[in-house]
């Protein structure tokens, strides 16, 4: 079955960095999309950063130019490498897919990146 894994997080001062990882099994990685989203505490889930297979990136523009998303096909793997990290970054992190003809959505457990200031 689908399984992703999200790992990294953590609790860093503002203006730190994290990376976080996200390895994936039970799918074709290499042709799949991949996207990191997060939540924080009373908010509605937000799209941060997504690649395609070809490697094409896009950002939400609240994280422009601080995170970087990639991916190693080889490892079955995505990262997101936060810098200047700020408080209001603070949230749970989420790895996303989509499957097949249907575009099912599958989601990792979630990351807690916390940002003190």
């Amino acid at each position: 079955q689908v399984q992703l894994v999200e790992s990294g997080g953590g609790l860093v001062q503002a203006g730190g960095s994290l990376r976080l990882s996200c390895a994936a099994s039970g799918i074709i990685f290499s042709i799949n999309a991949m996207a990191w989203y997060r939540q924080a505490q009373g908010k509605q889930r937000e799209l941060v950063a997504t690649i395609s297979s070809l490697s094409n990136t896009n950002y939400a523009d609240s994280v422009k130019g601080r995170f970087t998303i990639s991916r190693d096909n080889a490892k079955n793997t995505v990262y997101l490498q936060m810098n200047s990290l700020k408080p209001e970054d603070t949230a749970v992190y989420y790895c996303n897919t989509m499957i097949g003809r249907a575009q099912r959505p599958y989601w990792g457990q979630g990351t807690q990146v916390t940002v003190s200031s």
